[in-house]
């Protein structure tokens, strides 16, 4: 078995054992050869790329995803798939080293959760043979932010294509994780969140029932 292999089988249990997988990935990243050697570059690259500090203030996309993935490690009791949903915490932004930019001042990503559905598949590739489960990590990147379409009612809003893929109380835990790990936030704005789970996976009810009347 190679390194790299070796590697993967350590993170993912350190994913789903620990009560912080930051603290291992953390470590792990001080390693030259996690920059270095793909797969793990994809996480790597993560570490240079900036968000916006309106957004973001925890800084890097990597530091958000560390957010992220303790989150998830203590809400992954409630997952139908507790693997499924932690590899989804840690790979959900992938896209965004490829799609950040700078424009008119502003720091954005758009269309990351498009592309890091593409890399999240890609980076399990690389170690296992398992097609069900990388379409459901992958498809849980694709729609990770389809709850801030819903809720600021964006022409990004596909209900119908994501409750084809992904059930809607799975893609509420992890956009719940996404948008609360990000720094400086007070309780106002965490129960502001919790409210907004609940309106998109009210929003999802809706159409479901609509649906099996047409």
């Amino acid at each position: 078995m190679n390194k790299l292999k070796t590697e993967f089988e350590e993170l993912e249990q350190h994913l789903l054992e620990d009560e912080k997988p930051s603290l291992y990935l953390r470590d792990l990243a001080q390693n030259r050869w996690f920059m270095d050697s793909y797969p793990f570059s994809l996480l790597g690259d993560l570490k240079e790329v900036e968000q916006s500090p309106v957004h973001h203030p925890e800084g890097s996309v990597w530091e958000h995803t560390l957010m992220v993935v303790d989150l998830a490690a203590e809400g992954k009791g409630l997952s139908q798939d507790p693997r499924v949903f932690m590899w989804s915490a840690l790979l959900h932004d992938l896209g965004k080293a490829h799609t950040t930019r700078i424009r008119r001042g502003k720091i954005t990503a758009y269309d990351h959760d498009k592309h890091g559905a593409v890399l999240a598949a890609a980076f399990l590739r690389e170690f296992i043979d398992e097609d069900e489960f990388i379409k459901k990590v992958s498809q849980m990147v694709r729609w990770h932010m389809q709850i801030l379409f819903v809720v600021k009612k964006l022409p990004f809003v596909q209900l119908d294509k994501m409750l084809q893929e992904v059930a809607p109380g799975e893609i509420a835990l992890l956009s719940l994780c996404d948008r609360l790990g990000r720094g400086e936030m007070d309780e106002a704005a965490r129960l502001k969140e919790l409210e907004n789970m609940k309106y998109f996976i009210s929003c999802c009810q809706k159409y479901q029932r609509e649906m099996a009347f047409t």
